[in-house]
């Protein structure tokens, strides 16, 4: 059976998906619904067994045909203010995790996040390399709590310390797409914006508040989900032992290509405002992220990536669907 952690999330749900379509139903699912209609998520999918987060790890001690974990599932709020909870759902849980995978001989993909390389100042290059993680300074707590796990990692490859036969991590960069609907403030610009696009309605950006950057001209790496379904998937089959790999386009593109492309997918010509960042995210917001994707593709991975005009199109196809889930 393959676990399958924050199943029921964004990211989450699509693996499971695709899992189902590749014929595997024998799942592990772990998850809290809560009351956000996050169940939707898995209306279509098949699957084994559940396991709610705090139940998981006693779940696991008494498995005995687990080939793989998974792990997806995090507070991933990054506007999160509490700490200790960040400790442990994100951290604590993880580590307990990859102990568990590390005594069993049992594959973990787990997710990191762009968002430790917090303001990018010190670019986007990924890597086990424990010189270059100690020059990342995440923004965050999300961003610093995936950061932590990636340095346990890291050092235990640095040591030669036991790990499980395979851990891979992935940094995933803007991720859109289908599944989405329950994050509320947390989902995509396209998925905030659709129905406003849709009726020829005006939509709102922020302004620069830089020289260098025309409004509009922030920058996001912006990867639709299915291609980090694939990602996900390739790591489990064919990736190697040890890794921790960017998962982006590697070709960033301004937030006003991303809005024009909306409005191209629903048939409106553009109208888009611009207004004043907020003072308090002004500190703190990046204006600028692209992955590179130099190891990934030296690990082997070969398909291509979905530029965002073409992904936006395919995800307008869900969101104009009486049912747009995947």
């Amino acid at each position: 059976m393959i676990v399958v952690t924050g199943a029921a999330g964004f990211i989450g749900s699509n693996v499971v998906a695709a899992l189902n379509e590749q014929g595997r139903n024998d799942l592990v699912l772990c998850d809290r619904l809560g009351k956000d209609q996050r169940w939707q998520n898995l209306r279509k999918r098949i699957f084994r067994d559940w396991a709610f987060p705090e139940e998981l790890l006693a779940f696991l001690e008494l498995a005995s045909d687990i080939e793989a974990i998974i792990h997806l599932g995090a507070n991933s709020s990054t506007t999160a203010t509490d700490g200790d909870e960040i400790v442990r759902s994100n951290l604590q849980f993880s580590l307990r995790l990859l102990d568990w995978c590390t005594r069993r001989g049992v594959p973990l993909i787990y997710a990191s996040s762009a968002a430790t390389y917090g303001d990018g100042a010190q670019g986007f290059q990924d890597g086990l390399s424990l010189d270059r993680l100690r020059t990342l300074r995440p923004l965050n707590l999300y961003g610093w709590s995936k950061h932590q796990f990636d340095v346990v990692v890291a050092e235990r490859v640095a040591q030669g310390l036991a790990l499980p036969s395979k851990c891979i991590g992935l940094k995933f960069f803007n991720v859109f797409g289908q599944n989405e609907y329950h994050k509320a403030d947390m989902m995509s610009v396209v998925a905030k914006n659709y129905a406003n696009a849709a009726s020829g309605g005006e939509i709102r950006l922020f302004k620069s508040h830089r020289n260098d950057y025309e409004d509009g001209g922030q920058k996001r790496d912006f990867i639709y989900v299915d291609d980090v379904v694939e990602v996900v998937l390739w790591c489990l089959a064919h990736g190697p032992a040890h890794g921790l790999f960017n998962v982006g386009t590697g070709l960033a593109a301004t937030f006003r290509e991303l809005i024009e492309s909306l409005y191209a997918a629903v048939g409106q010509p553009p109208a888009i405002a611009y207004v004043p960042m907020p003072e308090a995210l002004r500190g703190r917001y990046q204006y600028f992220t692209q992955a590179s994707m130099r190891a990934l593709l030296q690990a082997g991975y070969d398909r291509p990536f979905a530029p965002v005009r073409p992904a936006v199109a395919a995800y307008v196809r869900y969101l104009a669907s009486a049912d747009p889930y995947r």
